[in-house]
């Protein structure tokens, strides 16, 4: 009998152990850190036996290659980056608390002097056009984010903050591609400028719409 209760790898239907898991979890938390700071071609299955430290074996016990170890960083990156952002998303439900999210991602990128750009989107540029399972997998993932961002809009416009015409999913769609935009760009010049103006643009429409029905 296991020494603890089994769970199922969802990639390999393989049975894990709670240690087996954390293992497992381990190993992808470490290559999600290397393939976003050498990127996917950068980063070899040797490099990530070395800084997860363990052996060949133990890695292709858990993914069977390269190619299902990269898709468990995506869920990983996934989850880390829009899972992590949910319990923020339900609060974006008004202009200004959209602002101060604004400013909290601005923020962020200066601490980090602009370095590094989006997890996401630096998967989603070597994958995109060479992995359709990972463009799929990635999509899911920004329509995730594009939901999130939308559905305090959603609240917005069924208080009557906006306008009965508003498309909030779009207004969504709208403020992630700003983000996106904006994250490259700011990565490239090492400036939040171009970030700023990207929300900046997005927002100042939604605050004309909110403007429009206070007056």
């Amino acid at each position: 009998m296991d020494a603890y209760p089994a769970s199922v790898d969802e990639g390999r239907n393989v049975r894990l152990t709670a240690k087996g898991q954390a293992t497992r979890e381990r190993i992808v938390a470490v290559a999600a850190d290397l393939m976003f700071r050498r990127g996917i071609a950068g980063t070899s299955t040797d490099d990530v036996q070395a800084a997860a430290g363990v052996s060949a074996s133990q890695l292709y016990h858990y993914f069977a290659d390269k190619r299902e170890l990269v898709g468990a960083v995506i869920a990983w990156q996934t989850e880390t980056v829009v899972g992590g952002q949910e319990p923020l998303f339900a609060q974006l439900d008004s202009v200004e608390a959209l602002r101060q999210w604004r400013d909290l991602v601005v923020a962020l990128q200066v601490e980090r002097a602009c370095m590094g750009g989006c997890p996401l989107s630096s998967l989603a540029g070597e994958l995109a056009e060479v992995d359709l399972t990972a463009r799929e997998d990635l999509r899911v993932a920004y329509a995730r984010w594009a939901a999130g961002l939308a559905g305090g809009l959603h609240r917005m416009r069924d208080r009557g903050d906006l306008p009965a015409s508003v498309d909030p999913d779009r207004l969504g769609v709208a403020l992630l591609a700003a983000l996106q935009g904006g994250l490259l760009l700011a990565q490239v010049e090492r400036s939040p400028a171009s970030l700023e103006a990207a929300l900046d643009t997005v927002l100042d429409h939604i605050a004309d719409l909110a403007q429009r029905v206070a007056t």
